[in-house]
């Protein structure tokens, strides 16, 4: 039931994550940090942090955002397409411990763990599984090099089905910096779960 729970709030999630935002020409300030894309304005605790600020607002250690401002939309928009893509690696490493689509090949006597999926299904699954990422992939191309011509924020792509975008602007900024924090969070979970599991050949929780 647990593992059911996590499954619908994670597909949630991803939902939400390509949700559409209103059209409309941005006042944003091209001299704010990042070009006042949410997120800048984090103040986690970052004790190692050069400086007097010991906090995550603009952390930018490479100063990208000031070299190649241009650059700045694509920066997001690849953030936040890893990011996507790791919060479902994450639940694509977990659920398969408890629970299996039908079919031999992907049983739990045929793979006993997750980990070596990759390599079992490399002749079957994984080529399909390549296949429709590369399509989706490419169907984005268009709208990656339009993205500063027009007022298409990063990483929208107007795919909302289940209506979980807010509509007032406080709201939709919040629901911004939540999917960009979680996926940020899953992009470091999803190293560290591989990594575990390769270590210490167990399953989750890898220990």
């Amino acid at each position: 039931m647990k593992v059911t729970a996590a499954l619908i709030a994670a597909t949630a999630a991803t939902a939400s994550a390509f949700s559409s935002a209103p059209v409309g020409r941005s006042t944003t300030s091209l001299n704010e940090f990042a070009k006042g894309l949410v997120g800048g304005e984090s103040v986690e605790p970052m004790p190692f942090r050069p400086g007097n600020d010991k906090s995550a607002k603009n952390f930018d250690p490479l100063g990208l955002s000031e070299r190649a401002p241009e650059w700045v939309n694509w920066f997001r928009e690849a953030e936040l397409k890893h990011g996507r893509q790791a919060m479902l690696a994450v639940v694509g490493m977990v659920v398969p411990e408890f629970i299996r689509i039908p079919g031999e090949a992907y049983s739990f006597e045929a793979i006993p763990k997750v980990i070596d999926a990759h390599d079992a299904l490399l002749d079957t699954s994984m080529k399909q599984i390549l296949l429709w990422i590369s399509l989706w992939e490419a169907m984005s191309f268009g709208a990656l090099s339009n993205m500063n011509e027009f007022d298409r924020e990063p990483g929208n792509f107007g795919f909302d089905p289940l209506g979980l975008m807010p509509k007032d602007e406080a709201g939709r900024k919040a629901m911004q910096l939540k999917e960009l924090k979680n996926g940020r969070l899953a992009m470091v979970a999803i190293g560290g779960m591989i990594h575990g599991a390769i270590v210490t050949g167990k399953g989750f929780p890898y220990f």
